[in-house]
């Protein structure tokens, strides 16, 4: 058996090869078998030459002879540092306080950052309100306010930007003018002193009843007669003198009336003048009977034209119908044929102004006329001439004779001072006054076998009267009421059709309760602000009415259903007349000044 000598290195005898050794043995200790021991301390000789060269180097002295050195290059910007280029601390602009006590450098140091290019130099200003930068001022409430009132009243203020005690012209804002003129005065410092008060009479002693005058004393400057001086009297007697020529020239206003016959022969070759009654016309215009059946007109067969101006109503002559009389706002009244040529027959002039109403007798032979220039006159329809005239200084809007045949000789006019004046036409006198009103009378129609009549006024009411009594014994007013300009009897006398102006028409009953019959309503028009006269079919199948648009209207009675419109005017339609003997003719009147026939 043989033995193996082990020998320690004596001490200092450690290499560094042999630390490294030591340390790979260190590192391969633990594994599983010996044979890997073994055959891992055979190659540790090797493993120690072969240790990473570059894991040494450093403990290797620096070998000298050719070495490569690589040139480090920087590619980074300069860049100027912060605080090399920033002197001071920044102040945000928008801070109201600052902790510390900054310096007059720092407080006003340009604003970093970039600007708005679009901007105005208006807008980029500094400001601290809308309109601008508000230096702070302290002033008294009081000054402030007497500087602001003096600016209001007066246009000018001191300068509050100026701290200045003596005060000059150059120290106000405004009109510096104004300021000089009332030498800077405020609102509060009145120009002028007070003047004293005037002096009493002295009162004597409170002792003598009778010879103390106390409070009641009389000023020492005081007159008893207010007597107007020279100039004023002069003013005076002009404004006297203007108004009595006035007055004159009213009362002298009847304007003189004449007639134009506009056909040749005024009679015919029996001596029967135009008022006979035509017999060949292919209709009776004597019977009594209404037309049995009524149509609807569709086109037009004639156009009066001879007015120059609006015209403002139309009648026909009584019962027959074969004259037609129409005034207008041309102050002209005139007469046309209904049948055969259709011609104007007669010019009624006498009116200084627009006439506004006019109405028959029962028998045609006179007619009154209602105009502007306030005068009410009767006129002779065959001749022309003017029989009669009437005033009572006010304008009359609607006329109407008692169609009673015993008292032919009174008739009725609504005036615009809300009364309804009655006239005897023998005397010429007013014999009546209906005075309940409280607006203007807009229409008189008589029912009740002209034993009454309703008017209907400006004040939105109905009222009915007994003929001859002054005092209504109807009166009829709603709240959802509107005015009614133009009212028409119905055929039968049963019925009174009221132009409302909501636009709608109304009926209401015309022999005993004067109700509305709310089932009888006909609307589909426009005729608000305007006196549109209404009318019946003579078989009472139809309503009709023109409008403010200048159409004629046509509505069924029974049903209230708007049937047909004919554009009949080029302005406002304001009255259509159903012929009372034929089944279709209706005439319409308008604003344009032309009256139509449609059938």
């Amino acid at each position: 058996m043989s033995q193996r000598k082990c020998r320690l290195p004596a001490s200092g005898e450690f290499t560094t090869s042999n630390m490294s050794a030591a340390i790979s043995s260190l590192v391969s200790y633990g594994s599983d078998s010996d044979s890997e021991n073994e055959s891992e301390s055979n190659t540790s000789a090797e493993k120690v030459e072969s240790v990473d060269p570059d894991a040494t180097t450093h403990l290797k002295p620096l070998q000298s002879g050719h070495t490569m050195s690589l040139v480090v290059l920087n590619s980074a910007p300069e860049v100027a540092v912060k605080e090399s280029v920033e002197t001071g601390t920044h102040l945000d602009p928008s801070l109201k306080e600052v902790s510390y006590n900054p310096t007059f450098d720092t407080l006003f140091a340009p604003e970093f950052g970039p600007m708005n290019p679009f901007k105005t130099q208006q807008m980029a200003a500094p400001r601290n309100m809308l309109s601008g930068y508000a230096e702070p001022a302290h002033v008294n409430d009081f000054m402030f306010e007497q500087q602001r009132r003096t600016f209001s009243t007066y246009g000018y203020a001191l300068d509050p930007s100026i701290d200045t005690q003596d005060v000059s012209s150059n120290n106000y804002i405004g009109a510096v003018d104004e300021a000089e003129k009332n030498k800077g005065l405020t609102v509060f410092e009145s120009g002028h002193k007070k003047s004293e008060k005037r002096k009493k009479i002295k009162g004597g002693d409170a002792g003598e009843i009778d010879g103390f005058l106390g409070p009641w004393a009389k000023y020492v400057d005081e007159k008893d007669v207010a007597k107007p001086s020279e100039d004023e009297q002069k003013e005076l007697d002009e404004i006297t003198a203007k108004r009595q020529k006035k007055g004159k020239n009213e009362e002298d206003a009847p304007a003189e009336e004449k007639t134009i016959l506009h056909v040749k022969d005024m009679y015919d070759y029996q001596g029967r003048s135009y008022l006979h009654v035509p017999q060949d016309v292919g209709i009776n215009l004597r019977s009594a009977e209404a037309p049995d059946k009524c149509y609807l007109p569709k086109k037009q067969l004639h156009v009066w034209s001879g007015h120059t101006k609006g015209v403002s109503a139309i009648r026909l002559f009584p019962s027959s119908g074969h004259l037609l009389l129409s005034c207008s706002m041309d102050c002209k009244i005139k007469l046309w044929e209904v049948y055969g040529e259709r011609r104007c027959i007669r010019t009624f002039i006498g009116h200084s102004k627009a006439v506004r109403d006019i109405c028959f007798n029962n028998t045609g032979t006179q007619f009154l006329s209602a105009a502007y220039d306030r005068y009410l006159k009767l006129w002779d329809s065959e001749t022309g001439q003017c029989i009669s005239r009437f005033t009572n200084r006010k304008v009359p809007y609607c006329v109407k004779f008692n169609p009673d045949e015993d008292k032919q000789n009174l008739f009725v006019a609504g005036m615009s001072d809300k009364k309804i004046v009655q006239w005897d036409i023998r005397t010429g006198e007013v014999v009546q006054e209906y005075d309940r009103h409280l607006g203007a009378v807009n229409t008189i129609t008589f029912v009740d076998e002209n034993r009454r009549f309703v008017s209907t006024s400006d004040d939105k009411s109905l009222r009915v009267w007994e003929w001859d009594i002054p005092v209504d014994f109807k009166y009829i007013a709603e709240p959802s009421m509107h005015s009614m300009p133009a009212v028409t009897l119905s055929p039968n006398g049963k019925w009174l059709a009221c132009q409302s102006m909501d636009n709608q028409i109304l009926i209401f009953g015309a022999q005993n309760r004067f109700r509305l019959n709310k089932k009888k309503v006909f609307k589909g028009h426009m005729v608000a602000g305007y006196a549109c006269q209404v009318d019946f079919s003579p078989d009472m199948s139809y309503v009709v009415s023109g409008d403010a648009d200048g159409k004629l209207n046509i509505w069924d009675w029974k049903t209230t259903k708007l049937y047909h419109r004919i554009k009949a005017h080029d302005k406002v339609c304001i009255s259509a007349l159903w012929h009372p003997h034929e089944t279709s003719k209706v005439i319409t009147c308008g604003w344009d000044g032309q009256i139509k026939l449609w059938d």
